[in-house]
């Protein structure tokens, strides 16, 4: 099984009252670099072999820190930078709020094109093609770390649990936080949900055996469940 660590880049002096999406220049702040340090700290001694992230600049800084002086390049896919949002792009959340379309957003994502920008569906499309391009490549047993946005994890969460789109607003994910999601031949499993503190004892690769039996999914299953308590 392949597991996947989603990582919301750290915070930036837009994080929170401003829609940053595609804003060029936008690095993380004083407080986003030791998110992304003290995250580095905690993943240490999880054995990966990958790193691919956002091209925006935020979540490059933050993939660099996960790099360390691990002996892996940086991978940029395009396919986990955030949804772009056109006009709405820089703009303060509670004039946003005000918009018709906000409501729109929040109770029926999958029928809003932002003005000028991507549908939520073309997100969510991208990313999780992408998650899956990058589990065949990386094989069924790597851990391998996404660095991408809140609204791409949040949708990407929600393919995984077999959620439609209109609900991936009931998922949360805070700047710096892990999101862990296993990938079998039968289905994926979350085992963690927007973890900012956890341990990480149970995201180290299980001891290989011999060949599983067909019904052994279960049992990984079951595995998978009981660390989701962890997030």
């Amino acid at each position: 099984m392949t597991t996947v660590l989603l990582v919301r880049h750290g915070l930036t002096a837009m994080t929170g009252p401003v829609l940053a999406g595609w804003t060029p220049g936008l690095h993380l702040d004083e407080r986003g670099a030791k998110q992304a340090a003290d995250l580095a700290v905690r993943l240490s001694a999880v054995p990966l072999v990958a790193v691919v992230t956002s091209p925006l600049e935020r979540c490059v800084d933050t993939a660099t820190a996960l790099l360390g002086d691990r002996d892996l390049n940086l991978e940029v896919d395009d396919r986990l930078g955030e949804c772009r949002y056109g006009d709405w792009t820089g703009a303060e959340l509670k004039k946003l709020a005000k918009d018709p379309l906000w409501k729109v957003v929040q109770a029926h994502p999958s029928a809003v094109t932002f003005p000028n920008g991507e549908s939520l569906r073309a997100v969510q499309a991208r990313a999780v093609d992408a998650i899956r391009e990058w589990n065949a490549r990386l094989g069924p047993d790597a851990t391998w770390v996404a660095c991408s946005h809140g609204d791409v994890i949040k949708a990407v969460v929600a393919d995984a649990l077999g959620l439609h789109l209109d609900q991936f607003q009931r998922i949360q994910a805070d700047p710096c936080s892990v999101t862990v999601i296993r990938y079998t031949e039968l289905r994926p499993f979350l085992v963690r949900l927007n973890d900012t503190g956890g341990g990480v004892s149970d995201l180290m690769p299980p001891k290989r055996r011999g060949r599983r039996k067909p019904s052994s999914d279960a049992a990984v299953g079951g595995g998978a469940g009981g660390g989701a308590g962890t997030a």
